[in-house]
């Protein structure tokens, strides 16, 4: 995002949707079906766990800080319940995490190896003082990027005697079953956001997830989820009592609206199509990727033959003219051999020939003075 949409979107949200005063510039309202009326009171998980592992995807309804500060704006004078229709939509998000770390906790039961109550116990307290020193450390780090060093410090002196105190309960942990089995990962639920935990984790890897945007954003949910319950279910009830249905109200322009069980029914089966789509797609998707990824094999097997074929010939080539010019070098130099001999040869028979002649002129000559 560029520093002008930055600034645009400040703006919408300090001013709303008017703030140039045009007033039908947006077609939207927020008190449309299709905006998002959690979003509009800052409590959808589809943008609070928005990146990270458990990311929801985008929401299938309207978000804009223009029409929450719209809203904002209009809810001074009415009451639109607003806040009831994000109480049941994280009543049931939250319903099906509670489901999802209920069925973690099963899965566990059934893999792990079962431990005697007291193993238990003494597990339970490892894991205890760990998350507890996990939390502390998260806090601590949060608190001196703050600027609140002391309240740091303080934070970092209780972190230290947790600290011996789960040493002392490792040890007694590690006593009280064999050395082989302490050696494997025993495994706990987070129970705010169904993560899991191990025994061994150092406080790092804890801190890491007690302070990290997923932790953070189901505990946001269900403080949120808290605090809406303690002032949206009076004014459900109070719904119920004027003969309106969960959800129902008037928007003031002559219709009434349904945003409550129904809808959210309505919007998870839109999740869950959306969620088959994109699986469907998705499938697709890598089914065409492995079949050009297939097809790219194919062609590079097929290049990289050609071109082993054309090296291969031209190797060959190469090997031929070498020993065609070995053959030719070889005969030159046997045939400059052969007339190297010959002339040797030659001059050996004329130096014979001339050493003849000279010892027969010799012998005559001495003939000749013995005569005399």
């Amino acid at each position: 995002m560029t520093a002008h949409d930055q600034m645009r979107a400040m703006l919408d949200q300090l001013m709303g949707t008017a703030r140039n005063g045009e007033t039908n510039r947006f077609s939207t309202k927020f008190y449309d079906n299709k905006v998002c009326k959690s979003f509009l009171l800052g409590c959808c998980p589809h943008e609070i766990l928005a990146s990270t592992r458990m990311d929801l995807g985008e929401c299938p309804k309207v978000h804009d800080l223009a029409l929450r500060a719209d809203f904002e704006n209009a809810s001074k004078s009415k009451d639109y319940y607003y806040d009831v229709d994000a109480m049941e939509h994280l009543q049931a998000f939250i319903a099906d995490c509670d489901r999802r770390t209920e069925a973690a906790k099963k899965r566990l039961a059934e893999t792990q190896e079962e431990l005697t109550a007291e193993v238990a116990a003494k597990a339970n307290a490892v894991h205890e003082l760990a998350e507890e020193i996990g939390k502390k450390l998260a806090k601590a780090e949060a608190l001196g990027e703050a600027g609140q060093v002391e309240e740091s410090m303080k934070l970092m002196s209780e972190i230290d005697e947790l600290r011996a105190k789960k040493i002392k309960a490792e040890q007694e942990y590690r006593s009280a079953i064999p050395a082989s089995s302490y050696q494997q990962q025993k495994l706990r639920v987070c129970e705010v956001c169904s993560a899991y935990l191990g025994i061994h984790d150092n406080d790092v890897r804890l801190a890491d997830h007690f302070g990290g945007k997923l932790h953070l954003g189901f505990l946001a949910i269900r403080e949120k989820l808290a605090e809406l319950e303690k002032t949206a279910l009076p004014r459900q009830k109070e719904l119920r009592k004027n003969g309106r249905r969960d959800g129902d109200f008037d928007d003031g322009r002559g219709r009434s609206r349904f945003v409550g069980g129904r809808e959210l029914d309505r919007r998870s089966r839109a999740l869950v199509t959306r969620d088959l789509d994109r699986r469907d797609n998705a499938d697709d998707s890598k089914k065409l990727d492995v079949r050009r990824r297939s097809k790219s094999r194919e062609r590079r097997s097929k290049s990289r033959d050609r071109k082993s074929e054309r090296d291969r010939d031209t190797r060959d080539r190469e090997r031929d003219r070498e020993r065609e010019r070995d053959r030719d070098r070889n005969r030159d130099r046997d045939r400059d051999r052969d007339r190297n001999r010959d002339r040797e040869r030659d001059r050996d028979r004329d130096r014979d020939r001339d050493n003849r002649d000279r010892r027969r002129r010799s012998r005559s000559r001495s003939r000749e003075r013995s005569r005399r």
